[in-house]
C-alpha cells in the first residue's frame, strides 16, 4: 500500500511539472515568438507602403499572408497548450477549445451544461480538460465521427463529464481495458488527479467517456 501511494504521488509530481513546462512554453509562444512575429509583420505593413515598384508590393503581401497564417497557428497552439479561458472555468475552457477543434478538424462539437459551475482546484480542472483534449483528438483521428456531444453534469459532490461521439465505435464490453488510442493514459490521468474513468464503445454506435471528480471536502 506505501509503495501505491509512492508511485501515485511520482506520478502526480511528473503530471504537475509537465503541465508547469507546458505552460511556460505557452506563454513563450505567446509573449514571446508571437510577439516577434507581430513586429515583423507590422513592419512588413510598413514597407509596403513605402515601395511603388509592383513585383516588390506583391512579394510583400504574400509575406504578409504567411505571416497572418503563422501568427494564427500560433495562436491556435498556444490555446491548446493551455487555454487562457482555464481560469474562467472549466466549462468556458472546453467551449473555447471546441471551437478551435471545430474548425481544425471538421468535428461539430454539441456542448452541455447542467448544473451551476463550481470552482475547481487547477491541478483537477487541468486534468478535467486535458481528458476533454484528447479524448476530442482520439475522435478526429479514429472514430470517424461528424459530431460529439459533451455533457457537463455539476451535481453536490463531483463534476462529472460525458463526451459520446457519433463514429464507428470498437470493440468493448461495458468497460473498456484502456489500451488503445491513448486511451489508458486518459484513466491514468484521472486516477492521478482522484476520479475516475470509464470508457464504452459498440460498432456502428460509437463510444462514451464518463469522466467523474468529486468535490474537495476543504
Amino acid at each position: 500500500m506505501e509503495l501505491l501511494k509512492e508511485d501515485q504521488h511520482i506520478s502526480s509530481y511528473i503530471i504537475r511539472s509537465q503541465e508547469e513546462e507546458i505552460k511556460r512554453i505557452a506563454l513563450e509562444l505567446h509573449e514571446g515568438v508571437g510577439q516577434n512575429l507581430y513586429s515583423l509583420y507590422t513592419g512588413l505593413q510598413f514597407i509596403e507602403t513605402g515601395t511603388d515598384n509592383p513585383q516588390m508590393k506583391s512579394y510583400i503581401q504574400e509575406m504578409e499572408r504567411l505571416m497572418e497564417r503563422t501568427l494564427q497557428e500560433i495562436r491556435f497552439l498556444t490555446v491548446e497548450l493551455h487555454p487562457p479561458a482555464l481560469s474562467l472555468g472549466l466549462f468556458p475552457a472546453v467551449k473555447s477549445y471546441a471551437k478551435l477543434y471545430t474548425s481544425t478538424f471538421g468535428v461539430i462539437v454539441e456542448l452541455e451544461n447542467n448544473g451551476v459551475e463550481k470552482l475547481l482546484p487547477e491541478q483537477g480542472s487541468i486534468a478535467m480538460f486535458r481528458v476533454c483534449q484528447e479524448v476530442l483528438v482520439n475522435t478526429a483521428k479514429h472514430a470517424e465521427a461528424t459530431k460529439v456531444k459533451i455533457s457537463f453534469f455539476w451535481g453536490e459532490a463531483a463534476i462529472t463529464i460525458k463526451i459520446r461521439d457519433f463514429g464507428k465505435g470498437f470493440n468493448c464490453t461495458d468497460t473498456c481495458p484502456g489500451n488503445a488510442s491513448g486511451l489508458a493514459a486518459i484513466i491514468e490521468r484521472m486516477y492521478q488527479a482522484g476520479g475516475k474513468c470509464t470508457i464504452s464503445s459498440k460498432i456502428g454506435e460509437g463510444t462514451i467517456v464518463d469522466i467523474s471528480l468529486p468535490f474537495s471536502k476543504d
